[in-house]
């Protein structure tokens, strides 16, 4: 991508940059890094979040499911859930900058999308997480932080491309927070762990 280039297709390259900006606004190092990964200007990253935003505001919008395929392609693996009584299907996509998890959307049998974000990829190795230590930003997803640490209490999250879990660690109350699944950074007692 250069900046001197006309706006092409929106692609993977793209929705990357839409994640690490939202994603910067907790860990800029390293968004500012993985951008840079992407070989991407700042420029180009905001263009690609306004671009983002427009197709997700317009009128002619074909729905959440149908834009993800559009941008991203054929999802590599379509796997079905259950969640309490709601049968649905997980899509999965692969994501670079991050080989080890998948984008997922879960959709309904209309096609509703209910929810996305990052998840760990099938077979891959996650973390081992026991102490809030351990939880290190971009090394865990909601999933992976909620069985270390169960039982967790999920709080309402600052936007929505955020989650926030509250629960117990080493007997003393801890908050983590996530952009799109992926954690970000986790409180102690009130005061952010410094790793």
């Amino acid at each position: 991508m250069t900046a001197s280039a006309s706006p092409g297709p929106f692609g993977p390259t793209a929705f990357q940059l839409v994640l690490l900006r939202r994603m910067a606004d907790f860990r800029p190092d390293l968004a500012e890094e993985a951008r840079r990964r992407l070989g991407a200007s700042l420029a180009e990253q905001r263009e690609a979040n306004r671009r983002w935003q427009a197709m997700v505001r317009s009128p002619r919008s074909r729905g959440a499911l149908a834009r993800y395929r559009s941008v991203l392609g054929p999802p590599e693996s379509t796997l079905a859930r259950t969640i309490g009584d709601l049968a649905c299907q997980a899509l999965l996509w692969p994501v670079p900058l991050w080989p080890d998890l998948r984008f997922e959307v879960l959709a309904a049998p209309d096609g509703a999308v209910w929810n996305e974000w990052l998840v760990r990829a099938p077979g891959a190795r996650g973390p081992v997480l026991e102490t809030p230590r351990d939880l290190r930003p971009w090394s865990a997803t909601v999933d992976e932080v909620a069985r270390a640490f169960a039982p967790v209490r999920p709080l309402e999250g600052t936007a929505p491309t955020r989650w926030r879990l509250a629960f117990s660690a080493q007997g003393r109350p801890c908050v983590a927070e996530f952009t799109y699944g992926l954690l970000q950074r986790v409180a102690v007692d009130g005061v952010e762990v410094q790793v």
